[in-house]
């Protein structure tokens, strides 16, 4: 790795490029397949990804090849710089400046075939004795070793060396003329100790699957409480960091945030960070896409907003300060109150598992289908429902918040709660 990028950077130096960086990540991964309940794939894929940005006469850009060698490393130098040719100059492309070298380590560097055999053959056969119902689709069990080196010509280097095992499992129930959508669920862990049903939210979403099987529709409109699961809250939170926070938002001056640093803009309960680098987290990151050494920060703190989620590009266009990480691995404080008893207190609405729907406009405004969702009544959930529809205001939501669950989901890539709102807009047939 080292010679390759000793060779990259010697390369952008003979064609005098002002300012550039350049990573090269080696990742090996070791995968087994389920097609329903049968083992159908077992490889191990190795891959090599080299990336080049370069600044030359304030243009910037940037390329992804897969060849190393010195051939294809001057070809990917002169495709960048023809690319940086053609875009629009920018006296806000940068690169990050002088850091200390640092290598990052976290996680197991080699799998252990025998466990994750035994581990995926014990979900095969678990799942249909549990939940007769759930016909599984297609699963994933993969172990991923990554190793990136990364430079600039700032002098900045930085390596990482990352292990994890990772689950994804696509599901969906039937029962003779009966059948549900399909449903997901995915985790990253560090270990192999306890079963694959007893992380993330597996368990719980193949359950609300089977239940489904007996979902109708609701009729009616009105306003009211909605329990977000985690598996929707971890989506919700990508939605508020995006339309909210981010680059485009805040240079585009579209975010109802811009000039509210150091404010309030939700309930005082509500405590949201980005920990890319905690030891809570089994896949995170160390390095920024920008060439930063990555940090935890606190966003939302007692419902003041602490932070925007800039790059130094973003930065340097506000004039607010760059944030320590680029979002992502959220972990939400817990409250003091159990799912159970958050149910009891709502008069009407819905548990909403999944949502489906486009991105929020610019001030936060959405509607979608809540899916895998039930209707609540009277402190007592109803039935599964179909097809119903939510809509309400990103903002509006973490400012109505009523309570926070004292349990929380380990996604292995973030530390998830549910979350009691109110004033959304419910709507069946």
């Amino acid at each position: 790795m080292k010679e390759t990028l000793d060779y990259c950077v010697q390369v952008l130096n003979e064609r005098g490029v002002d300012k550039f960086q350049c990573s090269l990540a080696n990742k090996k991964q070791y995968e087994m397949n389920l097609e329903g309940t049968a083992f159908s794939l077992i490889r191990t894929i190795t891959d090599h990804t080299l990336s080049i940005t370069v600044i030359k006469d304030q243009r910037k850009g940037t390329i992804f090849v897969n060849g190393v060698d010195e051939q294809s490393i001057r070809a990917a130098v002169d495709t960048a710089l023809e690319l940086s040719s053609t875009s629009q100059p920018d006296p806000d492309y940068d690169i990050s400046p002088k850091q200390d070298m640092r290598v990052f380590q976290r996680g197991p560097k080699e799998p252990e075939p025998e466990r994750m055999y035994e581990l995926l053959k014990e979900y095969s056969q678990e799942v249909p004795a549990l939940f007769p119902t759930i016909k599984l689709m297609e699963t994933t069990f993969m172990h991923t070793h990554s190793v990136t080196r990364f430079v600039n010509s700032n002098g900045v280097e930085f390596m990482t060396d990352t292990g994890v095992y990772e689950l994804s499992s696509i599901f969906a129930s039937k029962d003779g003329e009966k059948s549900t959508s399909f449903n997901y669920s995915g985790f990253s862990m560090r270990d192999l100790e306890k079963s694959l049903l007893e992380r993330g939210s597996l368990k719980v979403l193949l359950r609300q699957s089977e239940e489904h099987l007996e979902a109708r529709p609701f009729a009616g409109h009105f306003v009211g409480d909605v329990i977000f699961t985690p598996d929707c809250l971890n989506v919700l939170l990508h939605l508020y960091a995006m339309t909210f926070l981010g680059d485009s938002a805040l240079i585009g001056g579209t975010s109802p945030f811009k000039n509210k640093l150091g404010q309030k803009v939700a309930d005082d309960k509500l405590t949201i960070s980005s920990q890319p680098v905690s030891e809570a987290m089994a896949s995170g990151y160390f390095v920024t896409r920008d060439g930063f050494a990555a940090d935890n920060v606190t966003l939302v703190e007692e419902g003041v907003l602490k932070s925007f989620l800039l790059s130094q590009y973003g930065s340097k266009k506000t004039g607010f300060e760059r944030a320590k990480n680029e979002g992502r691995c959220w972990v939400v404080e817990p409250g003091e109150k159990s799912l159970t008893e958050m149910i009891s207190q709502v008069d009407r609405g819905l548990l909403v598992a999944r949502y489906s729907g486009g991105s929020p406009s610019s001030n936060g405004d959405f509607s979608a289908v809540a899916k895998n969702s039930y209707y609540i009544e009277n402190g007592k959930i109803m039935y599964p429902v179909t097809e119903t529809m939510i809509a309400g205001n990103l903002v509006d939501i973490l400012a109505n918040v009523k309570e926070i669950s004292s349990e929380r989901v380990d996604f292995g890539e973030g530390l998830i709660p549910y979350l009691w709102t109110t004033g959304v807009t419910i709507s069946g047939k």
